[in-house]
């Protein structure tokens, strides 16, 4: 790796991002309208917005950076962009380096916006420092964005990409602990959560939720996600070819 061409891939992704308004709308403001329609969904229980607005507040981030970054990363693809930068003296580390590093600091804007507008203006009550909450929306939301990275080799059209949703996103959002414990589910589907990347999201996000410290649980659980983010961006650079088909 490089990091003046790093730098450079990552500053041409956002300055195209700059003129593409609708994705920046995307990932920095449908995780906060989701939020507040959360809220107010449960207006007659905020107790159960508490319980549950946590854990969304890591899953709605992942579910948008997937999105945006598939599509996104998948224009590059057909347009020959991809094929005219590898062309160039630039190795295939750089490149992905350099996209989850544009992305990533979107990514840090969207949590912050997420996290705050859940803890200061929604009410929702945490036991743990807001800092360890917007540290795993964070690393969920760099996860959604290596999950782009990955699964747009594997699309040849924008509408491929987005059926990509319900075959990576929707097994994890179910298995993740969200609508019931995992140790209730039956065991087969228990043992298929405990190596989803959303189920320890989840589990951070529960533990800063009733504990005000930092757990060894939650430490295992934002290492879990980190180190998912960090192999799905190395397997990445694998599904990278000098040539389009």
């Amino acid at each position: 790796m490089n990091a003046a061409r790093t730098l450079a891939t990552a500053a041409r992704v956002l300055r195209q991002l700059r003129h593409d308004p609708r994705s920046i709308a995307l990932m920095l403001l449908v995780p906060c309208v989701m939020l507040f329609l959360l809220r107010y969904v449960f207006d007659g229980s905020p107790r159960t917005f508490d319980s549950i607005g946590a854990s969304l507040l890591g899953v709605f981030p992942l579910i948008t950076m997937f999105l945006v970054t598939s599509i996104a990363t998948l224009r590059e693809r057909t347009s020959g962009t991809l094929e005219r930068l590898l062309a160039m003296p630039l190795g295939k580390a750089d490149l992905i380096a350099g996209y989850a590093l544009a992305f990533g600091l979107l990514a840090v804007v969207q949590s912050a916006l997420a996290t705050g507008l859940a803890l200061w203006f929604l009410d929702l009550d945490v036991t743990g420092s807001p800092w360890l909450l917007l540290l795993v929306a964070l690393l969920d939301a760099l996860l959604g964005t290596a999950l782009g990275l990955f699964v747009s080799a594997f699309a040849a059209s924008e509408f491929q990409a987005v059926q990509f949703m319900p075959a990576v996103i929707f097994p994890q959002l179910l298995l993740c602990g969200l609508f019931t414990p995992r140790d209730r589910m039956q065991p087969v589907l228990e043992g298929i959560s405990n190596v989803l990347p959303m189920s320890y999201a989840v589990d951070g996000m529960t533990q800063v939720l009733h504990h005000t410290d930092m757990t060894a649980d939650f430490v295992r659980d934002v290492l879990i996600v980190a180190a998912f983010a960090l192999l799905v961006l190395g397997l990445g650079t694998t599904t990278l070819r000098r040539r389009t088909p």
